[in-house]
């Protein structure tokens, strides 16, 4: 779709996933379906009739230009999921979301993602779990993802950060602000250390009780698998390792004391069969397929252009030959050659079955 009907559809708020595949059956493309945009066309959509009107009022006032300007301001990228940087993992997503608006380095979200969330009235044991996961997960050339609010989610952001790694921070509401305020220096720090933020929403959308549940899917949606550090019955967490479980997603959650209301969730999820009860970082590492200790970020100086290129397409994650030629489009036969010279360089790894890890 051309850029100025995305935004127009972004700016409306009204395009779930359901909307945008029915759209795109019946026009074929959204540039056609936002020529027929009027109030008769959102309630054939299914739009409530307070939000087709707010929807209305918005494509009023909308500029382009001006939005996409402001976009460039704050140095934020816009993609739809018609885009080939759009996230490949989101995609598999039966409620994928059509808009994303991020600001960082993309190329995070190419590593082997894992999802840890949490309460938000963190406990001490709370956070000395999150100290005893993250770093390892790091140090596994893991990127960890959650939603940068207070307690565990925040702790996770830290704890990822101080161990050298980096941390994708999914928001409940529009790039226009950080929420809650008080992490707009986290926030800095997670994209001065090469993390990335993200949000479906547009600039202006405020949090409510409703984006929140939204964004824990994206949450869920990105990683390998999702680990509950600390979670009360009903939590939000919950919601996030729910979702995990509905995209076929592995949940591994943290026990907790009996007595401490905390940890009711995380006890309710694993004695249900929900998650798996973990102990160590190595228990999740090993259940997701992962390489422990396989890429620790270091500098690596490629002596050809071809041995940048696989070298980048390595993860801690065992990569088949198949799936090196799909990354790096580069002939099988050089791809062998040069994965031989990486691994006598100590820049790659052979992990058996044919399978490669960056080292």
């Amino acid at each position: 779709m051309q850029i100025d009907t995305a935004l127009r559809w972004s700016w409306s708020n009204v395009l779930t996933t359901k909307r945008y595949l029915a759209l795109k059956e019946k026009f074929g493309d959204l540039d056609t379906a936002l020529a027929q945009w009027s109030q008769e066309f959102l309630e054939a959509l299914g739009v409530r009739e307070d939000a087709t009107l707010v929807a209305l009022n918005r494509m009023d006032e909308f500029d382009p230009e001006n939005y996409s300007a402001e976009l460039k301001k704050r140095s934020l990228k816009f993609i739809t999921c018609e885009d080939p940087d759009y996230p490949e993992r989101l995609k598999e997503l039966p409620d994928f979301p059509v808009f994303l608006y991020m600001k960082g380095d993309l190329d995070a979200l190419k590593e082997p993602l894992i999802s840890v969330v949490g309460a938000r009235e963190m406990s001490d044991y709370g956070r000395r779990a999150a100290g005893h996961f993250v770093p390892a997960f790091v140090k596994a050339g893991m990127v960890t993802v959650s939603g940068l609010a207070f307690g565990v989610d925040a702790e996770v952001a830290r704890e990822t950060l101080s161990s050298g790694g980096r941390t994708v921070a999914v928001l409940g509401h529009g790039l226009g602000m950080i929420y809650p305020k008080a992490n707009e220096r986290l926030a800095k720090e997670i994209l001065d250390k090469g993390g990335l933020i993200l949000s479906e929403f547009p600039l202006d959308t405020s949090p409510d009780k409703y984006t929140f549940p939204a964004r824990n899917r994206i949450i869920a949606g990105l990683g390998l698998g999702t680990l509950v550090i600390e979670a009360a019955d009903g939590s939000g967490s919950l919601i996030t390792a729910d979702l995990a479980l509905d995209y076929g997603r592995d949940v591994f959650a943290v026990c907790g004391s009996i007595f401490d209301p905390n940890y009711a969730g995380c006890h309710q999820i694993i004695s249900r069969g929900l998650a798996k009860l973990v102990s160590s970082p190595e228990e999740v590492l090993t259940e997701l397929g992962v390489v422990a200790g396989a890429t620790e970020k270091k500098e690596f100086n490629a002596g050809s252009p071809e041995e940048d290129v696989i070298y980048k397409a390595l993860t801690s994650l065992p990569s088949p030959l198949d799936d090196l030629v799909v990354k790096t489009k580069l002939e099988a036969a050089m791809i062998n050659a040069t994965l031989t010279i990486l691994e006598l360089k100590g820049a790659a790894k052979n992990v058996g079955a044919g399978k490669w890890v960056r080292n």
